[in-house]
């Protein structure tokens, strides 16, 4: 018997004790090729025709189309959401996915967001 230092009693490691793992994954579990996205980003502007009369986003982007825009109290007010749920829309629905751009300035103290063409 070779000698080591470890005892005879002692426990096979735990990377020992794995199954090789097979190199190459099965034909079922192969990866699909992923499919173009549905609509391009450009495509996303006539977007806005598509909010429902009355619905909260209707209000919000009336509200921001007026000259003199919007603030987040008026914003909120007119739909009875948090700040945080009025910035978010602003910021994922609209600027996001139907590709709007929302001008921000806080010329008074408090913020006005408006709708531009750009």
């Amino acid at each position: 018997m070779i000698p080591t230092d470890q005892p005879a009693a002692f426990p096979p490691t735990v990377a020992n004790t794995k199954p090789a793992r097979a190199a190459k994954r099965s034909p079922a579990r192969q990866p699909t090729t992923r499919r173009p996205r549905k609509r391009a980003k450009a495509q996303r502007a006539h977007n806005t025709l598509a909010v429902r009369r009355g619905s909260k986003a209707a209000k919000i982007l009336a509200l921001l189309k007026r000259t003199g825009g919007a603030s987040l109290h008026q914003l909120q007010k007119a739909t009875g959401w948090q700040p945080h749920s009025v910035r978010g829309f602003l910021s994922g629905a609209l600027n996001k996915k139907m590709g709007l751009h929302i001008d921000s300035s806080k010329p008074d103290g408090e913020r006005i967001y408006r709708l531009t063409s750009s």
